[in-house]
């Protein structure tokens, strides 16, 4: 495991000591396998077998859409204010009804309190899941 521990002087002679963990251990443990933030591509399959939909999330828009795909990630309009999850709740019914999935097969994995997030779709592939995208996206515009 590649750490390391910072310790920084509280109130009187007591130290507070914490873990910083590197990017690779977070993506572990979200389920996300190694390296997979770093994808070249936006949508791409996990060795657990989910699939990972990286997105760039845009809320408080009029309507819920997929507005472009790119390297970083697939660019979706959120109607739900970011308030108390609202948005994340939002995005998950959305991407759900436009891949054709149960709620529960979409998985917030990373980026709760991002913009930049990263969707796990259970029970799809990659091709299936990129033309769900595709063909929402040229029925959004």
């Amino acid at each position: 495991m590649n750490t390391k521990v910072e310790k920084t002087k509280s109130d009187g002679d007591s130290f507070r000591s914490w873990m910083v963990s590197d990017a690779k251990d977070e993506s572990k443990e979200a389920g996300l396998g190694k390296g997979a933030r770093h994808d070249t591509q936006p949508v791409h399959q996990n060795k657990d077998g989910t699939v990972s939909v990286n997105i760039l999330a845009k809320p408080g828009a009029r309507q819920n859409a997929i507005t472009d795909i790119s390297e970083e990630g697939v660019g979706v309009q959120i109607s739900a204010p970011p308030v108390d999850g609202e948005a994340n709740a939002e995005l998950l019914k959305f991407m759900s009804k436009t891949l054709g999935v149960r709620k529960s097969d979409v998985v917030l994995g990373k980026g709760s309190k991002s913009r930049c997030k990263t969707l796990l779709i259970h029970g799809k592939g990659v091709e299936e899941v990129l033309t769900q995208i595709r063909t929402q996206m040229q029925n959004d515009q």
